[in-house]
This record gives structure tokens, sequence and C-alpha cells, in this order.
């Protein structure tokens, strides 16, 4: 299956200069979803994983789509006041200023490991934040899965001692 052609393009959005490769065509086609399960199974070794955890907010819908292949939970890195309850918040650098992820604390037990899920991985800014905020409460990251992969822009270099999966790269 080629789940390039099921990404649309849209060229200047969200602002100008900017290409927008959106997976959404892909939700809708049950034969796609299970591809990506069955490819991300494939690299991801059932014993490997306690959790998924999907950034806000398309990460979410990998998160679980994966948690549900490997019968296993998910858990939520949302923008800063969006969790309900005691959370643990970390502010990164992006590219013009700051932007704050925050996760709850009690969600992830110590130790437990886990696969961050996002659609798309560009400069790596939130993917590297998300890492250090689940192992700031104790999490243990064992990979990354990405449906996309922006791969000029170099965000596999900040995750990469991590093991890494992208199943479409351009």
């Amino acid at each position: 299956m080629n789940l390039r052609d099921k990404i649309s393009e849209y060229p200047n959005f969200p602002k100008k200069g900017i290409l927008f490769r959106d997976f959404s065509p892909i939700l809708k086609d049950p034969s796609s979803l299970s591809y990506i399960a069955d490819e991300f199974s494939k690299f991801f070794h059932p014993k490997d994983i306690d959790l998924f955890a999907g950034i806000e907010s398309r990460g979410f819908l990998l998160a679980g789509i994966l948690a549900a292949r490997y019968n296993k939970g998910m858990v939520m890195i949302r923008k800063a006041g969006k969790l309900p309850g005691k959370t643990s918040k970390l502010s990164y650098k992006v590219e013009y200023g700051k932007d704050t992820i925050e996760i709850q604390k009690s969600i992830i037990s110590k130790g437990q490991r886990i696969i961050i899920c996002d659609d798309l991985l560009a400069t790596g800014g939130t993917a590297k934040a998300s890492a250090k905020l689940i192992e700031k409460i104790g999490g243990k990251i064992t990979g990354f899965a990405f449906i996309i992969e922006l791969t000029e822009l170099g965000g596999m270099k900040g995750i990469s001692q991590y093991k890494c999966k992208s199943l479409v790269k351009y």
C-alpha cells in the first residue's frame, strides 16, 4: 500500500510558504488504518511496550490505533491547561517562541515503557520535549512512531537515541 497517495497537500497552510501534508484522508480508509498498525507491529515488539503516548492532537489518533492493535493503554500529551488534576509541564523552544506541553503526573508508573506517537515529525522539538516530559515523571521511552517525516527538517537527529519509525518520508 502506498500511503503517500492518500496524503493531501495544502500549499500556504497554515501560513504562506508552508506545504501542509494532511493525513486525514487515511483516517476514512479502514485498509489504510490496518496497514499502519501492521507496519508498526513489524517494528515494535509488544514486550517492549506498556503504553502509547499521543501528542496533541493528531498523535492521539495514531496512539489509539496502536494501543488497540497491541492491546495496551494510551495516554495523552497535551498543550498546557488542557488536562485535569496534577500535571507535569515542560516548556521548549519552537521556531517563533516557546510552547508548553503537559501530562498528568500519575498517568504513568515509574519504569513503564512508552512509545510516543504523532502524525508528523518536522523539526523534532515537540517530540524531544515529549520524551523529556515522560522521563521527568518516570516513564522510559522505548520508541517513536510517526506517519509522516519531513526529512529535510532534521527532526530525527534530536531523538536518534530512541528506536524511531516513520512510514512516509518527504
